[in-house]
């Protein structure tokens, strides 16, 4: 900010965007903390998962995102399937 009001003070587009940039980063301020440092709020308790995942109702991999068509193309990889690993 203090570059902005130095160099640039009749910049109105810059200075709103800084300000729109800060008001963004403090509301994920509070929202991590009242998710205890959470990025995202989790959208099920950790027993009803595991039990999901032990009754077979969920499945339980890693996510894998297209970073390329991220917003079209992402799959999930199963523990124990499609690995190199033999056992």
């Amino acid at each position: 900010q203090n570059y902005l009001d130095n160099f640039w003070p009749d910049l109105k587009a810059a200075h709103e965007l800084f300000e729109s940039i800060l008001q963004a980063r403090r509301e994920r301020e509070t929202e991590s903390q009242e998710n205890n440092g959470k990025e995202y709020p989790e959208h099920l308790p950790v027993e009803i998962l595991e039990a999901g995942i032990k009754s077979g109702r969920y499945i339980q991999g890693t996510l894998n995102v297209n970073k390329h068509r991220a917003q079209l193309e992402a799959f999930v990889r199963l523990q124990g399937f499609g690995s190199k690993e033999t056992g």
